[in-house]
């Protein structure tokens, strides 16, 4: 569960197409900007250095894409390559390039404005909402061993109202059941939804003029998300690499020491979970009587997804060109002044707000994923996360370019 969780917020589809997911994109990206915002390349602001900057990354996309295609095949993924075939084997490796290409060229038309936001943005909110959707109302039936249910949770209701003699018990089921949605998990993914959407609120509003135009005031807004859920993606990302590298090096090198400390893995069904270490306490406990029977579990879970969503929020600030100093020069680029300061001290204004929102507020998202991965919600927490500020995010666009095309009024009429 735990690992499929990791595949569902980096929109991996076991056995599809979409097997890599976009993890070779956002490790691409995570290594370029980490490798820009240290000063090891240097990244001009012109339109060329830009432009050289992202064919860089897609062009390290494409070899972590051709990377991990291949790992995937060698290490027995999909069966033994011995018993496969070398034709075999160089079809997957193709296949599994070819999809990887394909999802890079939507991203990068998105990017260039035929469309609303990115195409990473746009491929893990969809893979969730399907996934919520589906594990809603999929008319898909399982045999539990006490009988035929439905494996949509909404479905279910109805199915096991209709033919439980006793209602009350059915009702129960359809709330409290195991191993299949219930509607308790439902009701836990619009509490994360609507608690998610009420901290997106809020927000300090800090007075800026113009230095060019008398009596022109407007105001610059940091939000208590300040970095969104880049924090969450990175960290997602990072998991699900480490849990990567744990299964190639257990399925070749199982038994020894230094590979079990890294993690330990069972199988059930098509599907390998961790069952021991580094990987088994960095994914979330499965139900609360997991909480109750391995507290450490839960409490180096917590620690490590607080920590590190502050930790990659505060980073990251620094090497995507959001910290106090950088904010300090596109106002001044612009010729923007906080009002009551002069333009030396901005940055100082600024650093008392954007670190502290930066940390704070990566600090929040990862409170918020680990209370929905308690309460059992579909998808996972990281996934209800993203899903939900992805989907702010398109709101805010759409309105943002509907008022500049005409007023809220173009939202209804």
């Amino acid at each position: 569960k735990q690992w499929y969780q990791r595949r569902v917020a980096i929109t991996a589809g076991r056995g599809t197409l979409m097997e890599l997911g976009i993890s070779p994109i956002v490790t691409s990206g995570l290594i370029m900007q980490l490798l820009a915002g240290t000063k090891i390349i240097e990244v001009g602001d012109s339109v060329k250095d830009r432009a050289l900057f992202n064919g860089a990354q897609k062009l390290f996309g494409m070899l972590i894409t051709v990377c991990q295609a291949i790992v995937y095949v060698v290490t027995g993924m999909y069966g033994e390559p011995a018993d496969l075939g070398m034709g075999i084997c160089l079809l997957i490796i193709i296949q599994l390039l070819c999809a990887g290409l394909i999802v890079l060229l939507l991203d990068e038309l998105l990017q260039k404005g035929y469309g609303l936001g990115s195409g990473i943005s746009l491929f893990i909110a969809t893979n969730i909402c399907e996934t919520i959707v589906w594990k809603a109302f999929s008319p898909a039936t399982i045999n539990t061993g006490k009988g035929t249910e439905f494996e949509g949770a909404v479905i279910a209701l109805f199915h096991l109202l209709a033919t439980r003699t006793d209602k009350v018990r059915g009702l129960r089921e359809a709330f409290y059941r195991q191993n299949l949605p219930n509607l308790m998990n439902l009701m836990a993914t619009v509490a994360v939804f609507l608690i998610v959407i009420y901290f997106q609120g809020f927000r300090v509003d800090l007075p800026i003029k113009s230095a060019r135009y008398r009596g022109q005031y407007s105001s610059y807004p940091i939000k208590l998300f300040y970095t969104s859920n880049i924090p969450i993606i990175l960290q997602s990302a990072l998991v699900s690499n480490i849990y990567f590298l744990s299964q190639i090096l257990s399925s070749k090198f199982a038994g020894n020491v230094f590979v079990n400390l890294i993690g330990t893995w069972a199988e059930s069904g098509y599907q390998r979970y961790p069952i021991g270490g580094l990987c088994y306490y960095l994914s979330p406990p499965e139900t609360i009587g997991h909480i109750i029977t391995d507290p450490i579990h839960a409490i180096i879970y917590i620690i490590f997804m607080l920590g590190s969503c502050a930790f990659l929020s505060k980073t990251w600030i620094d090497v995507s060109g959001s910290s106090a100093k950088d904010v300090a020069r596109q106002l001044r680029d612009q010729q923007m002044l906080m009002r009551g300061h002069r333009e030396k001290s901005m940055v100082h204004e600024l650093n008392r707000y954007i670190p502290t929102a930066a940390a704070f507020g990566g600090l929040c998202i990862g409170a918020l994923s680990v209370l929905a991965d308690f309460l059992g919600a579909i998808g996972s927490g990281t996934g209800i996360l993203l899903a939900v500020t992805i989907i702010y995010q398109y709101f805010e666009i759409f309105v943002k370019e509907q008022s500049e095309m005409g007023g809220m009024s173009t939202l209804f009429f």
